[in-house]
Parts: C-alpha cells; structure tokens; sequence
C-alpha cells in the first residue's frame, strides 16, 4: 500500500484553468494570488464578482473545456461545497474532478486517481487550508502502474455505456 508521507515533487508544467461560482468568489481570488506567487500560468475563466449569482455549470464547463483542449492542462473549481461543481465536471470524459476539503484527499486523488480538476467548497474551508490543497494537488505526482489500469477501466466502462461518448 502506498504511504502518504511522501513529500510532493516539483510543481508539474502545464496551464492551469480556474472557475467558480459566486459563492466561490472569495476562496478562487486568494487562490488566484497564490497560483501568480508561484509563477503557474493561469487562466481565470470566471466568474467575476460575488455580486451576482450565476450559474455553476456555465463557468465549471468553461473550465472543463479548456483542461480537455490541453492535455496535461488542469484545472481548479470553486463553488459554495464544490459538489455542484463535482457532479458537473465528472459528466465528462476524461475529466477525473476531485472535491477535496483535506490534504489526505488531495495526495490521494493525485496519486491514484491522477485527478486532472481539483474542487473546493469555498463555503466549506477556509483560504490558509485552500491554498495548501492547491500547492499539494500541483506538486503531488501520479503513482501509475495498478492506478493507470484501474483508470482504463473506468474510461472503457464509460465508452461500453456512452458509446457515442455522450455524457451519462
């Protein structure tokens, strides 16, 4: 069984796209600052101001978009839990969105789930915890061997259902 302990690698290359909601707003501005201290190309694909509310799946299927046009691109989803934003992005081939409120999670859904999208409750943690499961998600590296299988799996499980590829 794999430890945790380990220490996360290098942050990884790649193009990091960011959404969320209104109710988001707060958690992805801090996390935003975070991503330019650490030099992280970004793009901030919305939503603007927590003013106004809006709708979720506008701005999670912006980022879905953008993480499935650039292999190796990831991207973050911010909303009030981050379920809405979960059950969303997870509609979509080759998207592996991950909710993560704790740091055993976020190692976790790297390591053996190669998450591509990481979602956070920004009613639900707090800036200091969400920038830390971002600074992990972007250095923890994927195990491969037995995981790479069991994502296979899932991707053949889904074409079986979905033949056309349309989301379930």
């Amino acid at each position: 069984m794999s430890s945790v302990s380990s220490q996360p690698g290098p942050l990884e290359p790649g193009i990091v796209a960011i959404g969320c909601d209104h109710a988001g707003f707060g958690l992805k501005k801090e996390i935003v600052k975070l991503l330019h201290e650490l030099k992280v190309e970004l793009a901030d694909l919305g939503c603007a101001n927590a003013d106004e509310s809006v709708h979720y799946p506008l701005f999670g299927k912006k980022v879905v978009d953008a993480v499935l046009a650039a292999p190796g691109s990831r991207g973050i989803l911010i909303c009030g839990t981050g379920l809405g934003m979960s059950i969303m992005a997870n509609r979509f081939a080759g998207i592996r969105a991950a909710l993560c409120h704790d740091l055993f999670a976020t190692i976790m859904c790297r390591r053996h789930n190669n998450a591509n999208l990481l979602v956070m409750g920004g009613r639900v943690i707090g800036p200091d915890l969400g920038k830390e499961i971002v600074r992990t998600w972007l250095s923890t590296p994927f195990d491969g061997g037995r995981h790479q299988e069991r994502l296979d799996l899932l991707e053949q499980l889904a074409r079986e259902k979905n033949p056309a590829g349309a989301a379930p």
